[in-house]
């Protein structure tokens, strides 16, 4: 998960989460007032993955019952629709959006937008998905359990890899796994750190410092835009450059 990870790590550094709650927030809402729509059981596979998620970003407890309740009541009417925009960012960098819209001309003008203002261009849809493995990916922070115990779970719900950072631990399964081992872990463990269905990419590119900052320009703007739920890149960034951008020099 070398990629993923990478990303999420810069992510990480960068504050986002903090910064962008409200942002996350309205996502999340989002997420859970679609899930419920569609079926409002909470053991449902993609409610109960909104709800881990809400849950992952501190979301008080009123505020996704709210928004499941508007859902599963036919309250908000909104029609959002599912969508995935893939291109090519800064340094020839793959880059898979998925996003949740109202108005997919507005939604896909934005992104083009984007692209454009940061020397990428966007594709065609499975333009670089090839590139990338769609799987299942389950994230625990290390101080929460040992690998052993993790690693001997995961293997036993049929979990197909587990990598180790520095912070975390993740765990692979694929996309047809992906609630029966979500649903074992959590029992034995409680609630991941997080809980999705990723693009991991098969191989990934190695940035410059110029190029990096140019790239992470680019996910900011991505990550801002409300319809944008996620946002998945094949890059990798070096330790020396990683250094420089989180002291800001």
């Amino acid at each position: 998960m070398a990629g993923h990870s990478q990303f999420k790590n810069i992510m990480h550094r960068k504050g986002a989460q903090d910064a962008k709650r409200a942002k996350v927030f309205t996502k999340i809402i989002r997420e859970l007032t679609t899930s419920a729509r569609i079926n409002p059981d909470p053991a449902s596979p993609r409610l109960r993955q909104a709800m881990i998620a809400a849950r992952g970003a501190n979301m008080p407890k009123d505020t996704m019952e709210r928004a499941i309740k508007r859902g599963a009541g036919g309250e908000d009417l909104t029609d959002y629709a599912e969508v995935r925009y893939e291109g090519y960012g800064p340094g020839g960098v793959a880059v898979i959006v998925e996003a949740l819209t109202d108005n997919r001309n507005r939604t896909a003008g934005e992104v083009r937008a984007a692209f454009t203002k940061y020397g990428g261009n966007l594709g065609e849809t499975n333009s670089v998905s090839f590139m990338f493995d769609r799987i299942g990916a389950l994230r625990y922070p290390k101080d929460s359990l040992d690998y052993d115990t993790l690693f001997d779970a995961a293997l036993e719900a049929g979990a197909l890899n587990i990598e180790e950072s520095d912070k975390s631990y993740d765990v692979e399964c694929s996309v047809e796994d992906f609630a029966t081992v979500r649903d074992h872990l959590l029992v034995k463990f409680g609630d991941p750190q997080s809980a999705e269905l990723i693009w991991k990419p098969q191989t990934t590119t190695s940035l410059d410092e110029e190029k990096a900052v140019t790239l992470l320009k680019l996910i900011d703007v991505l990550e801002d835009n409300d319809d944008v739920q996620t946002v998945f890149a094949n890059f990798e960034v070096s330790d020396e450059v990683l250094e420089k951008l989180a002291s800001g020099k």
